[in-house]
């Protein structure tokens, strides 16, 4: 029997109804981040940031953290002689994004930038940047964070921070100071006390020279094990104490930095996180014996920032793509973004993303203004650092969620890029202290440091009568205040996130957006999933500043 086909016309692999590559698309269109960026005083920095913008989002860098994450980095212990070497071998495309970074000034450089507003120009083009790859934030950052501690050894800091505020990026172990440019790590937590770092036991003796020491121990988390140096905590005769580590001594010779495995991670894949062991291992002092911990909590500040940072990045980055594939895609006769559940989870979810934006940058102007030595700039970034540490990375692996659903099965495709940036996500709220520890250091500020409370209330005064439901938020955090119990310090810093980021979305918002997230995340007109925004919303306003072109 011969058959013949029944059905004449298009082939069966014509493809309709999808959307085309967001790629290329400027990271940087976005409202939100422009008006902070220039609210915050880096206003002089906006042409680098959208140049920032335009590279993140074309398709060659797309690319770049796709390759990156895709092929992983690669431990190499010993080389085929049997010589200890303790190399980690990354794809080129990891080079390609580092050295973006590191050129465009999203590591250590704004320590050399007289500028006021420095650091904020290098947060908000952080915020455009991480549009790609969220990995290789990690050795930028810690780049970034180890200049201030390392200021507490003004002699190391003479030698080194010109390096590490180079914006050359020169990869390969070989002596630091021969170097055009410096990355650097940091070793904290050990498998018997993660967080607690007091519980370590790594243990530094001296040597006869002063200020140098050998270590010896075992670090259960440090990533990025390629970097020039380490600020490493160990147990000295004084006490906890922070130590600078080279993988390259100055005479050339490795130090001893045994990489015993490399962590098989949820995400973060790019990036290589490891547990080194060191055995003789030479460290030199980093501020006074027994203060690791005060030297340390610098680094913690700044990293602190970006893990806000990337969350809010990790945010945009979703609802864009969300917004890009519903704009294109049509379902049931009509436009997903033309059809009023879709443009409700979209607006929801624009607001989360502006409230995230928004913080970030008044964190980053705080941090500015607190180097430049305002105190009270200084007592509100102590706290507000550690609260939108904890609540807008909690928000991020939600939000990613909740876009990834967007685009329905395709999200849930590897190809879609969506599941790299959902298995990102949590990490955030985990690295530089869980929940807990960012809620109980909350706490601590609060009955330790004096002016923190004052800094915070200082700011929400700013808002003070402009909307009932936040005034009535802020008495509401007040008399949580008042009871101060470490069982409820997650109530108390989530009060005090959404009642910062209404004030803030008061003050420097359209009042469509500023109303829709007073309603929603404070006056209790708001479902438990994204989406449940009340009929009094204005969707279309919420979306056309957004993602215009949506409203």
């Amino acid at each position: 029997m011969v058959f013949s086909p029944t059905h004449e016309g298009s082939a069966t692999h014509d493809v309709t109804n999808q959307p085309p590559p967001l790629a290329p698309y400027d990271a940087s269109e976005d409202v939100a981040l422009l008006e902070g960026l220039r609210r915050e005083g880096a206003g002089w920095a906006e042409d680098d940031v959208r140049r920032i913008g335009r590279l993140a989002g074309s398709a060659q860098a797309q690319e770049w953290a796709e390759l990156a994450n895709r092929h992983e980095p690669e431990l190499r212990t010993h080389d085929r002689y049997g010589h200890r070497v303790d190399e980690v071998d990354f794809h080129p495309s990891w080079h390609h994004l580092m050295r973006a970074a590191v050129t465009e000034g999203l590591a250590g450089a704004p320590w050399a930038d007289d500028r006021s507003g420095a650091h904020v120009a290098r947060t908000a083009g952080g915020l455009a940047w991480g549009h790609t790859d969220a990995g290789h934030g990690c050795p930028t950052s810690m780049t970034y964070a180890a200049v201030p501690a390392l200021r507490h050894q003004p002699d190391l800091a003479k030698v080194y921070e010109p390096l590490l505020t180079s914006r050359e990026y020169e990869p390969g172990l070989r002596v630091p100071a021969e170097k055009r440019g410096l990355l650097a790590g940091m070793g904290m937590t050990e498998k018997q006390g993660g967080s607690d770092v007091r519980t370590n036991t790594t243990v530094a003796a001296p040597t006869s020279e002063p200020g140098v020491y050998t270590l010896r121990g075992h670090k259960w988390f440090t990533s990025a094990p390629m970097c020039d140096v380490f600020l490493v905590l160990a147990q000295a005769p004084e006490g906890l104490s922070c130590f600078l580590v080279p993988r390259v001594l100055p005479d050339g010779s490795r130090n001893t930095f045994r990489i015993q495995r490399l962590k098989d991670k949820l995400g973060n894949r790019s990036n290589a996180s490891s547990e080194p062991e060191f055995d003789g291992t030479v460290a030199w002092l980093v501020g006074p014996e027994g203060r690791g911990v005060k030297t340390i909590i610098e680094m913690v500040n700044c990293t602190r920032l970006d893990c806000v940072m990337m969350s809010a990045t990790l945010m945009r980055k979703t609802l864009v793509e969300a917004g890009h594939h519903a704009g294109h895609r049509s379902a049931f006769g009509a436009r997903l973004a033309d059809q009023p559940l879709m443009r409700n989870v979209l607006a929801d979810l624009a607001l989360e993303s502006e409230a995230a934006t928004t913080l970030t940058l008044r964190l980053a102007g705080a941090a500015d203004r607190a180097v430049r030595g305002d105190a009270g700039e200084q007592a509100f970034r102590r706290i507000a650092t550690a609260v939108g540490k904890y609540w807008v990375t909690k928000r991020g692996p939600a939000f990613t969620a909740e876009a990834l659903e967007c685009l329905g099965g395709n999200g849930y495709v590897e190809d879609s890029g969506m599941p790299r940036h959902y298995r990102e996500a949590p990490l955030l709220s985990i690295w530089e202290g869980s929940g807990n520890v960012n809620a109980l250091d909350v706490l601590r500020a609060l009955t330790r440091e004096a002016g923190t409370a004052e800094a915070l209330f200082g700011e929400l005064a700013l808002a003070q009568g402009a909307d009932a439901r936040l005034d009535a938020s802020v008495n509401r955090l007040k008399g949580l205040l008042s009871g101060g119990s470490e069982a409820g310090a997650r109530r108390l810093v989530e009060q005090m996130a959404l009642t910062l980021q209404a004030s803030l979305l008061v003050r420097h918002a359209p009042s469509a957006v500023a109303d829709a997230f007073c309603a929603t995340r404070l006056g209790g007109d708001w479902g438990y999933s994204f989406g449940t925004l009340p009929d009094s919303a204005d969707v279309g306003a919420i979306l056309g500043r957004a993602l215009p072109g949506s409203g």
